[in-house]
């Protein structure tokens, strides 16, 4: 058989949000005669200083709000559903705080 050419279909399919744990080590060391104490790497920036939303999880919860019009109690239910049990509180407090240190400066203008 000798190939005369082909039929090609496509479809659109979906795959869901997938929430995962990312998680950073650091390791620890030591002279191990005692001379230099322990050393470890500085821990790597987050918008969000010492909280747990990674910004790619925080611009899509920001482009849902405001572009989507999903509040955030519906992010929370659908959060929820797919492994990612998050209160509305935390979503909003979240917002809250990106858009204080982030956006804030930005929107100020000189007089």
């Amino acid at each position: 058989m000798v190939k005369i050419g082909e039929d090609r279909s496509e479809r659109l399919d979906v795959i869901p949000a997938q929430y995962q744990v990312v998680v950073t080590v650091r390791p620890k060391y030591a002279c191990p005669k005692g001379h230099t104490g322990v050393v470890q790497a500085k821990a790597p920036a987050h918008l969000l200083e010492n909280s747990w939303p990674t910004e790619a999880l925080l611009a899509q919860i920001t482009v849902a709000k405001f572009c989507d019009f999903s509040p955030l109690n519906r992010q929370s239910v659908a959060m929820a559903r797919n492994g990612a049990p998050i209160d509305p509180a935390v979503l909003s407090d979240w917002m809250g705080r990106t858009y204080a240190g982030q956006t804030l400066p930005c929107t100020r203008t000189k007089h």
